[in-house]
Protein backbone atom coordinates (compact mmCIF):
# COMPACT_ATOMS: atom_id res chain seq x y z
CA UNK A 1 0.00 0.00 0.00
CA UNK A 2 1.30 3.40 -0.98
CA UNK A 3 1.58 6.22 1.49
CA UNK A 4 -0.03 9.53 0.54
CA UNK A 5 2.57 11.61 2.39
CA UNK A 6 5.22 13.35 0.28
CA UNK A 7 8.81 12.19 0.60
CA UNK A 8 10.68 13.86 3.44
CA UNK A 9 13.62 16.06 2.60
CA UNK A 10 16.77 15.32 4.50
CA UNK A 11 17.02 17.85 7.27
CA UNK A 12 20.50 19.19 7.96
CA UNK A 13 22.25 17.53 10.85
CA UNK A 14 22.03 19.64 14.01
CA UNK A 15 25.28 21.05 15.31
CA UNK A 16 26.82 19.14 18.18
CA UNK A 17 25.52 20.42 21.50
CA UNK A 18 27.38 23.23 23.17
CA UNK A 19 29.21 22.67 26.41
CA UNK A 20 27.05 23.92 29.24
CA UNK A 21 27.26 24.53 32.95
CA UNK A 22 24.20 25.77 34.85
CA UNK A 23 23.52 26.09 38.55
CA UNK A 24 21.52 28.07 41.10
CA UNK A 25 23.37 29.99 43.82
CA UNK A 26 22.26 31.74 46.97
CA UNK A 27 21.87 35.49 46.48
CA UNK A 28 24.73 36.24 48.84
CA UNK A 29 28.35 37.36 48.38
CA UNK A 30 29.35 33.77 49.11
CA UNK A 31 27.10 32.50 46.30
CA UNK A 32 28.63 35.05 43.89
CA UNK A 33 32.18 33.97 44.84
CA UNK A 34 31.32 30.30 44.37
CA UNK A 35 29.78 31.01 40.96
CA UNK A 36 32.91 32.88 39.87
CA UNK A 37 35.21 30.05 41.02
CA UNK A 38 33.13 27.35 39.34
CA UNK A 39 33.11 29.28 36.05
CA UNK A 40 36.91 29.53 36.16
CA UNK A 41 37.21 25.78 36.87
CA UNK A 42 34.77 24.90 34.08
CA UNK A 43 36.61 27.08 31.56
CA UNK A 44 39.88 25.41 32.58
CA UNK A 45 38.27 22.00 31.99
CA UNK A 46 37.05 23.21 28.58
CA UNK A 47 40.57 24.09 27.43
CA UNK A 48 40.97 27.68 28.64
CA UNK A 49 43.68 27.46 31.35
CA UNK A 50 43.36 29.51 34.54
CA UNK A 51 45.93 32.14 33.54
CA UNK A 52 44.63 32.52 29.96
CA UNK A 53 43.07 35.73 28.69
CA UNK A 54 39.75 33.97 28.01
CA UNK A 55 39.52 32.44 31.49
CA UNK A 56 40.48 35.65 33.29
CA UNK A 57 38.15 37.84 31.20
CA UNK A 58 35.09 35.60 31.41
CA UNK A 59 35.68 35.01 35.13
CA UNK A 60 35.95 38.76 35.80
CA UNK A 61 32.73 39.50 33.92
CA UNK A 62 31.02 36.63 35.76
CA UNK A 63 32.14 38.19 39.05
CA UNK A 64 30.60 41.52 38.06
CA UNK A 65 27.31 40.03 36.88
CA UNK A 66 26.89 37.80 39.93
CA UNK A 67 27.80 40.65 42.30
CA UNK A 68 25.12 42.78 40.61
CA UNK A 69 22.58 39.96 40.95
CA UNK A 70 23.31 39.82 44.68
CA UNK A 71 23.43 43.56 45.23
CA UNK A 72 20.69 44.83 42.92
CA UNK A 73 18.65 41.78 41.89
CA UNK A 74 18.22 40.06 45.23
CA UNK A 75 14.78 39.11 46.49
CA UNK A 76 14.92 37.56 49.97
CA UNK A 77 14.61 33.78 49.78
CA UNK A 78 15.31 33.65 46.04
CA UNK A 79 18.47 32.37 44.37
CA UNK A 80 20.14 33.60 41.22
CA UNK A 81 20.85 31.29 38.31
CA UNK A 82 24.06 31.13 36.31
CA UNK A 83 24.43 29.52 32.89
CA UNK A 84 27.73 29.23 31.03
CA UNK A 85 27.82 27.90 27.46
CA UNK A 86 30.65 27.34 25.02
CA UNK A 87 29.83 26.77 21.35
CA UNK A 88 30.75 23.29 20.22
CA UNK A 89 32.82 24.72 17.39
CA UNK A 90 35.06 26.42 19.97
CA UNK A 91 33.58 29.83 19.19
CA UNK A 92 31.57 32.01 21.52
CA UNK A 93 31.33 31.72 25.27
CA UNK A 94 28.17 33.10 26.86
CA UNK A 95 27.54 33.88 30.52
CA UNK A 96 23.95 34.42 31.70
CA UNK A 97 22.98 35.48 35.21
CA UNK A 98 19.27 35.45 36.03
CA UNK A 99 17.72 37.09 39.08
CA UNK A 100 14.14 37.71 40.20
CA UNK A 101 14.03 41.55 40.14
CA UNK A 102 12.44 42.65 36.87
CA UNK A 103 12.00 46.28 37.89
CA UNK A 104 15.72 47.00 38.37
CA UNK A 105 17.34 46.96 34.94
CA UNK A 106 21.10 47.39 34.76
CA UNK A 107 22.43 50.47 33.04
CA UNK A 108 26.07 51.49 32.87
CA UNK A 109 26.67 54.87 34.39
CA UNK A 110 29.52 57.17 35.13
CA UNK A 111 30.25 57.12 38.86
CA UNK A 112 31.99 59.93 40.68
CA UNK A 113 35.78 59.67 40.58
CA UNK A 114 35.91 58.90 44.31
CA UNK A 115 32.97 56.43 44.31
CA UNK A 116 33.62 52.95 45.69
CA UNK A 117 31.19 51.25 43.32
CA UNK A 118 29.31 51.72 40.06
CA UNK A 119 31.91 50.56 37.55
CA UNK A 120 30.90 46.92 37.11
CA UNK A 121 28.83 47.33 33.95
CA UNK A 122 31.49 49.59 32.47
CA UNK A 123 33.90 46.67 32.90
CA UNK A 124 31.40 44.28 31.30
CA UNK A 125 30.86 46.69 28.41
CA UNK A 126 34.63 47.04 27.86
CA UNK A 127 35.46 43.31 28.01
CA UNK A 128 32.49 41.54 26.41
CA UNK A 129 32.00 41.45 22.66
CA UNK A 130 28.26 41.83 23.31
CA UNK A 131 26.09 42.08 26.38
CA UNK A 132 22.47 42.78 27.17
CA UNK A 133 19.42 42.17 29.30
CA UNK A 134 16.40 40.01 28.48
CA UNK A 135 13.23 39.36 30.49
CA UNK A 136 13.26 36.10 32.42
CA UNK A 137 11.21 33.45 30.67
CA UNK A 138 8.13 32.14 32.53
CA UNK A 139 8.74 34.08 35.76
CA UNK A 140 9.45 37.57 37.05
CA UNK A 141 13.01 38.72 36.69
CA UNK A 142 15.70 39.31 34.11
CA UNK A 143 18.75 37.70 32.59
CA UNK A 144 21.90 39.74 32.11
CA UNK A 145 24.20 38.09 29.58
CA UNK A 146 27.60 38.64 28.03
CA UNK A 147 29.24 36.95 25.05
CA UNK A 148 32.88 36.52 24.16
CA UNK A 149 34.35 35.40 20.85
CA UNK A 150 37.28 33.11 21.52
CA UNK A 151 38.81 33.20 18.04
Amino acid sequence: MKSSTPPQEHAPQPAPPAREFAMCFTSTPRGARLARRLVSHRLHDWGHPYASRVNETVTLVTAELTANAVRHGRVPGRDFHLRLTHAASGGAIRVEVTDTRAEKLPTPGTPAADADCGRGLLIVEALADEWGVTPRACAPGKTVWAEFRTR
